[in-house]
């Protein structure tokens, strides 16, 4: 379930607009009008207001939000204005073209492949040959460590059947294909990698609790505990957490954002911006449950600022 609350009456993107660009107007830039505005319209409206934008002003209402606005509340609302999928396109790059790619940044990528729906998939892609000149999976297999690359460019390139169609034989049967895998040691296998590239969400859940009922433990367990590449290890159970419980994963990513020394805000930021209009209800639920606390209170007492006050709007609350 989404959190952001979009108002009774919305005005009309022209409306919007010319609200944006009065806040930037004169001396300072009203920070919380463009809040109001753009953290309580949904992904359609915001593309009207982008496209009324730059008809009524000649400008990209990007560019604008660039030039008015500064640090983490500046990145956070640039995030969420964006196209989707050119948002992830860009998010994809930036972690591809970095120095020293870590397991924890691959996340990214991992996100975009595993939660994503079929046709935004599509549609990243799509942005990122578009802004880039260049395929997703060519610059995961140029940029990433074998046999990682291996893994993520079956899942970047994959389209799976969305309906909740399953077929119990078929999960058992694979359930068995995966833990041969992990008996061999072979965590990139091809049977693996079929398995987890190609299946419907619905179909791997399936397969995941009968691997469990014939084996004992789950399949994330044993994951863990076959030796060999720990990198892979660590990416291979990533995919099965944000294919099997998605909320779990980003709930994780918000308490690892604000936890220890400092915060993490871009992942604070991703984590939000990503869920806010599909499942940020229970990853708030699941932050509870996992960590007897609620997201909301620990975000707030972590962050401050417009910065604060964007974040938790796109949670649903009024300033």
């Amino acid at each position: 379930m989404a959190t952001i609350r979009i108002p009774d009456e919305v005005p009309s993107p022209a409306q919007d607009s010319e609200t944006l660009n009065k806040a930037f107007r004169g001396w300072g830039t009203d920070e919380k009008a463009i809040i109001r505005v753009l953290a309580k319209r949904n992904e359609s409206q915001r593309k009207k207001i982008r496209e009324s934008y730059k008809e009524i002003y000649g400008k990209d209402l990007i560019d604008d939000l660039s030039s008015e606005l500064s640090g983490d509340f500046k990145k956070a609302v640039i995030l969420w204005t964006k196209d989707p999928a050119e948002r992830d396109a860009r998010l994809a790059n930036k972690v591809l073209n970095d120095k020293k790619i870590t397991i924890e940044k691959l996340k990214i990528l991992v996100e975009i492949s595993c939660t994503s729906s079929p046709n935004h998939l599509i549609a990243v892609r799509k942005a990122y040959c578009s802004l880039y000149d260049s395929s997703l999976e060519q610059d995961i297999a140029s940029s990433v460590p074998f046999p990682l690359a291996k893994l993520l460019v079956t899942l970047a390139t994959s389209f799976r059947y969305d309906k909740e169609k399953v077929d119990k034989e078929v999960a058992t049967i694979e359930a068995g294909m995966l833990h041969e895998a992990i008996s061999k040691k072979q965590l990139d296998h091809d049977h693996v990698l079929y398995i987890i590239g190609t299946r419907s969400i619905y179909q791997l859940r399936a397969t995941f609790v009968a691997y469990k009922q014939s084996y004992g433990n789950t399949l994330d367990k044993d994951v863990d505990g076959c030796p060999g590449d720990a990198d892979l290890r660590s990416l291979l159970q990533m995919v099965i957490l944000c294919i099997e419980f998605p909320e779990k994963h980003f709930a994780k990513v918000v308490r690892d954002s604000i936890e220890g020394f400092g915060t993490d805000e871009d992942s604070l930021t991703r984590a939000i911006v990503m869920r806010a209009e599909i499942d940020l209800m229970k990853v708030r639920g699941e932050y509870f449950n996992m960590y007897n606390a609620s997201m909301d209170n620990a975000i707030i007492g972590d962050v401050s600022g417009d910065y604060k006050d964007f974040l938790m709007t796109l949670l649903g609350s009024k300033i």
